[in-house]
C-alpha cells in the first residue's frame, strides 16, 4: 500500500544564465500611487526570488495620475508565487495594487540572449550562495565520452 508523501514533492525548475523570455515571468502591477518607486516595487517583489528588471512607468495621460510596473523574473514559478501572493495587498502604499500576468509583450528575437557577466554573477550568487562558487577554472579534462570540467571551490 501506498501512501503520499505528507510535502508534495515539487518540480525542479531550470534557470537559465540568459535573459529571461516569455509572458509567465513578467509580472504587470497596476494602481501605483505616485510616490511608488522602483526601489520599493524590488523589496517587495525581490522577497519571491531573484529579479531581472523592475520598470516603473507614468500611466497615460487618459488613465489618470499614478504608475504602473512591468517585473520581470528569471523563474516563472517566482512570479507565478508574487502575483498570487501580492495581488489585491497594498503592500508598501495606502491602496490596494492589481496584480496579474503579463500577457501582452514586445516580440522578441526568437534566441534567447546572454545575460551579461553582472547578472550571471548576482543569480549565481542567488542560487550557490555568495562566495560559494568560482569562476576560475582550475582543471579541464576530455574523457572518452564526457568532458569533464573541475572548478575550485572558493
Amino acid at each position: 500500500q501506498l501512501q503520499a508523501h505528507p510535502f508534495p514533492l515539487a518540480m525542479a525548475e531550470v534557470v537559465e544564465f540568459r535573459v529571461p523570455n516569455g509572458p509567465d515571468r513578467t509580472l504587470l502591477v497596476l494602481g501605483l500611487e505616485t510616490d511608488a518607486t522602483e526601489h520599493a516595487l524590488y523589496s517587495a517583489f525581490s522577497a519571491f526570488g531573484p529579479l531581472y528588471s523592475v520598470r516603473l512607468r507614468r500611466n497615460a495621460a487618459v488613465a489618470g495620475p499614478g504608475y504602473y510596473a512591468l517585473v520581470k523574473y528569471y523563474s516563472a514559478r517566482d512570479a507565478n508565487r508574487a502575483q498570487r501572493a501580492c495581488n489585491q495587498q497594498c503592500l508598501f502604499q495606502k491602496s490596494t495594487l492589481k496584480v496579474c500576468t503579463c500577457t501582452r509583450q514586445r516580440p522578441f528575437p526568437q534566441q534567447a540572449l546572454p545575460l551579461n557577466s553582472h547578472k550571471c554573477q548576482e543569480l549565481a550568487n542567488h542560487y550557490l550562495g555568495f562566495n560559494g562558487w568560482s569562476s576560475r577554472i582550475v582543471t579541464v579534462r576530455t574523457a572518452a565520452f564526457c568532458p569533464v570540467l573541475s572548478l575550485s571551490q572558493s
